[in-house]
């Protein structure tokens, strides 16, 4: 400890350690006075807090000190605390003094005493250190050791003494621990995935904090097959893993409610409450009880729904459909949505002090094609979860990878079920591969049923534009351009020439011209795709 800075002490006197009035006292190890014998700590100042009923031990202490330690200054501070078991009162008065006092650290060291004290003054000591109220480390003394087992200290030898610095960073073993129990945390999140976008992993990070540090309602937006179920589950087995909660995760999709239904799934019901209530329902809500509640697609509540579940945040407390008396339930509520919130209440179809409440904490979880290098990881993640789930080891060959992850990752790649889509295409071609082998058919035949699937099916106008440039360059252009395409497409098929499709396409403008040219305007349209006439009209004469 550097002596070009003062050290400074902060502590209060024991009402019976420190007490001895004769010469015998100085055989008696006293936690006070023995602090300022230690050589190798010269305590400059020593600001001891006491009650008024303690002066004359405190005087006696200063007197003590002073005879050891002669470079020791002593201070006296009478703290007026009645109670010295009452944790408001004892914290109350230590903070008074804390923001009171004169701290000047860039000048002195400081370190609070707490071996002396009731057990709450000693705690209120150590939370005023933690908030750094009081900058300080804390010291925590001993009395001497035995020599030998069964011998008796040696009388009048000094005690011990341990510093503790409740900064954490400077301690690198609990540093590393801490971190590795963050990883591990955001690695629970992700369900183990190694997940590669910065902006996602950024997101689940911030997530977790807020999930470990609070029970404020969590708000989790994103389209659906965006994965806001499977976190929010997640998000309780974190917390029940860290002994946050200890209740149940209840999960509910709004959506699926309507009336009464909504009511008594949510709130409960007493007998007899509405026609076909033959037996009490204790509700969701209740269930959730000291655990995790998700709603699923909130925007979907109705207007008296959103009020009683606004009440049951407030209060902790609703009333059950039929039911006379409130019941209370300690929940913690996760949230999920597809729907612009803030523009249905602008609609009067969501309750802005309802948003308010739950719109604290929001976190916008973004679709599968918004983060294609998390592909490749979600990819192995679904081969293991298929092998879990159906008992069969299933592995992609080489070709076969490259070319699923290549598609996965392009633009025509339109994931619109998100992972929905991502898992029930591996279900797809895990169940194809004969011997556990996915080869490049079988990848094939599922690009073919994604890009049926995301065009509509059948013969609609993705589809056909589709047969005309395949189906991921068409699934690359604009909507605007397709369906213009489209009708382009339709036309040519009804025309013989290219001439007679170019005057029914540019019947209007061409009429407003001198001169015109509607099969060269047509075929430079053409072009603009990669389009030829005559390859075009001879494909469409075998579709019309």
């Amino acid at each position: 400890m550097s002596k070009t800075r003062s050290l400074v002490v902060i502590g209060m006197p024991g009402s019976n350690l420190d007490q001895g009035s004769d010469a015998g006292r100085w055989e008696k190890w006293r936690p006070t006075v023995d602090l300022c014998r230690h050589e190798h700590l010269v305590i400059d100042r020593f600001e001891l807090l006491h009650q008024p009923q303690h002066a004359r031990l405190t005087e006696r202490i200063a007197e003590d000190i002073a005879s050891v330690s002669p470079e020791t200054t002593v201070q006296a501070h009478v703290i007026d605390i009645a109670d010295m078991w009452d944790f408001e009162q004892v914290y109350g008065a230590l903070h008074d003094f804390a923001t009171g006092y004169p701290f000047a650290p860039e000048q002195e060291d400081y370190l609070v005493h707490v071996t002396t004290g009731t057990h709450v003054v000693q705690i209120c000591l150590f939370l005023l250190a933690e908030s750094r109220h009081i900058p300080a480390r804390l010291i925590q003394a001993s009395p001497p050791p035995q020599r030998r087992p069964g011998e008796l200290r040696r009388p009048g030898a000094p005690g011990r003494f341990a510093i503790i610095d409740l900064d954490l960073s400077k301690y690198d073993r609990l540093a590393s621990r801490f971190m590795r129990e963050q990883r591990e945390g955001l690695s629970f999140l992700k369900s183990g995935i190694d997940t590669r976008s910065l902006k996602f992993n950024r997101l689940i990070e911030r997530i977790e904090q807020v999930a470990l540090a609070s029970r404020a309602p969590l708000l989790l937006m994103g389209p659906t097959g965006a994965g806001k179920s499977r976190l929010a589950r997640r998000i309780f087995e974190l917390k029940k893993a860290r002994r946050q909660v200890s209740g149940d995760f209840v999960e509910l999709n709004c959506a699926t409610l309507r009336g009464d239904a909504a009511m008594s799934a949510l709130f409960g019901h007493r007998k007899g409450a509405f026609t076909g209530a033959v037996q009490d329902r204790p509700g969701l809500l209740r269930a959730a009880d000291r655990g995790v509640l998700f709603l699923d697609e909130i925007g979907e509540l109705g207007a008296d729904e959103q009020a009683m579940l606004l009440r049951a945040l407030e209060h902790k407390t609703f009333l059950p459909l039929g039911a006379d008396r409130e019941v209370r339930s300690e929940f913690q509520l996760i949230a999920g949505t597809n729907r612009d919130l803030p523009a249905a209440t602008r609609q009067g179809r969501f309750r802005e002090d309802l948003l308010a409440r739950i719109n604290l904490w929001t976190f916008d979880l973004p679709g599968l094609a918004d983060r294609p290098e998390d592909i490749a990881p979600n990819l192995d993640y679904e081969l293991a979860e298929y092998a879990r789930t159906e008992g069969s080891h299933v592995t992609f060959n080489r070709e076969a990878r490259e070319r699923f992850v290549d598609f996965a990752v392009s633009a025509g790649a339109r994931w619109t079920g998100n992972f929905r889509d991502f898992n029930a295409a591996i279900v797809r071609m895990g169940t194809l591969a004969r011997g556990g082998r996915i080869t490049l058919d079988i990848v094939e035949e599922e690009i073919a049923r994604l890009h049926r699937a995301w065009s509509g099916g059948g013969e609609g106008v993705e589809s056909l534009v589709a047969r005309l440039l395949g189906p991921e360059r068409a699934a690359e252009l604009d909507r605007f351009d397709r369906v213009q395409l489209e009708d382009v497409l339709r036309v040519c098929s009804a025309c013989q020439t290219l001439s007679e499709a170019g005057r029914l396409l540019f019947s209007v403008s061409r009429a407003a011209k001198r001169t015109s040219n509607d099969a060269d305007r047509l075929r430079k349209y053409l072009a603009r795709f990669g389009l030829e006439w005559q390859p075009v009209r001879a494909m469409l004469a075998r579709d019309f």
